[in-house]
């Protein structure tokens, strides 16, 4: 799936779900999440950065999640690949690592990439100081659980606690020595 449908139909699904069982005298309601908030109050960890969720599976159906990375320090998750879903990273601040079948990134502010799903990626932040990027998964799938079953410094990497949230688990993360 290119970026560009990825993002439109990301957007589709945001919206239109919401109006899908609406009737006149009630529209939907509006939230907003300011900058460094959770949508639900409760900033998460994985131990190598702050999540804060900004926009939640219940919230399109099913469509789409999105988090927002803080803080990300050297390190990542392990090389990994979803069943069902197309992950877009989208850096804003700092250098980032990307492995996303064969090839390896680079990215910096303003850039982004897309893992289209049934293809292994990981992705390790390379900066002197902490990188910030926005992550949107398409559909949302169990990506909302799997961040609030795993949250900890320590989550468990054994194949089959991710085969739950309809990932597998290929290996460690090959960027974690780029730097």
């Amino acid at each position: 799936m290119r970026r560009r449908s990825f993002l439109c139909t990301a957007a589709g699904l945001g919206i239109a779900p919401e109006f899908q069982n609406v009737s006149a005298d009630e529209p939907p309601a509006v939230h907003v999440v300011h900058g460094g908030e959770d949508r639900f109050g409760h900033p998460h960890s994985l131990g190598f950065s702050s999540l804060t969720f900004k926009i939640g599976t219940a919230e399109t159906a099913g469509g789409l999640f999105i988090i927002e990375h803080r803080n990300l320090l050297h390190g990542g998750p392990p090389l990994h690949v979803h069943f069902n879903q197309e992950e877009w990273f989208y850096v804003m601040e700092g250098e980032v690592a990307f492995q996303v079948g064969d090839e390896r990134l680079r990215l910096r502010p303003g850039e982004s990439v897309l893992a289209p799903r049934r293809v292994p990626h990981t992705f390790c932040p390379v900066a002197e100081g902490p990188s910030h990027m926005l992550i949107a998964f398409c559909p949302a799938g169990k990506m909302e659980q799997y961040f609030r079953d795993m949250e900890g410094p320590n989550p468990p990497l054994d194949a089959q606690s991710w085969r739950r949230y309809e990932m597998e688990l290929i290996g460690p993360n090959p960027l974690v020595k780029v730097r």
